[in-house]
């Protein structure tokens, strides 16, 4: 099955359903034989989502620069921790590790990770799918600027066509997996 990089806070956040959609992701991932690629940490709604995978099973490989090992508190349980130099490393292992992505809510780190690999797909260094999980309307905003940025002629439909999205786990996930296919 294919290998998912996830993108989220290594904060809870103030909403449980933030922390209870990680771990049905996490869960439902580990279910459909998908392994986990993420940033490591044991805290926050990356904790979450990686204790579901591996409760539920599931391979889990985590990617965190020296610097954050001791600051995120690095989750030494995980099926493998690759530790690298920098976060622009951080950023390529995880891409280079992953056959599609979703981003969960986050803050700065989390829009940072989302708008690089989009990025990375228009200009054709991948063609993996994207997508972002919509947890309580958390990306709803910003789906909203998105549509005005092509209705501006600032984003091609096409290009914005690229970003899926989905309110629920396993409806992003048969989003991804029919692109994957």
């Amino acid at each position: 099955m294919a290998r998912i990089c996830v993108y989220l806070g290594s904060r809870e956040g103030n909403t449980p359903a933030f922390r209870h959609a990680a771990h049905t992701l996490g869960s439902e991932m580990a279910a459909r034989g998908h392994t986990l690629v993420y940033g490591g940490a044991r805290l926050g709604l990356m904790g979450e989502l990686a204790n579901a995978a591996l409760e539920a099973g599931g391979e889990v490989i985590g990617v965190m620069p020296d610097h954050l090992v001791e600051r995120e508190q690095a989750h030494f349980g995980l099926s493998q921790l690759i530790r690298v130099a920098n976060m622009h490393e951080r950023k390529a292992t995880m891409a280079a590790n992953a056959d599609a992505f979703i981003a969960l809510p986050g803050g700065i780190g989390t829009f940072e990770e989302l708008f690089e690999i989009w990025t990375w797909g228009y200009l054709g260094l991948h063609d993996k799918p994207m997508g972002l999980l919509d947890t309580e309307g958390f990306y709803s905003p910003l789906l909203a600027f998105l549509d005005s940025t092509v209705t501006h002629g600032f984003l091609g439909q096409t290009t914005r066509d690229m970003l899926l999205d989905a309110g629920t786990p396993s409806a992003l996930l048969e989003m991804l997996e029919s692109q994957l296919a």
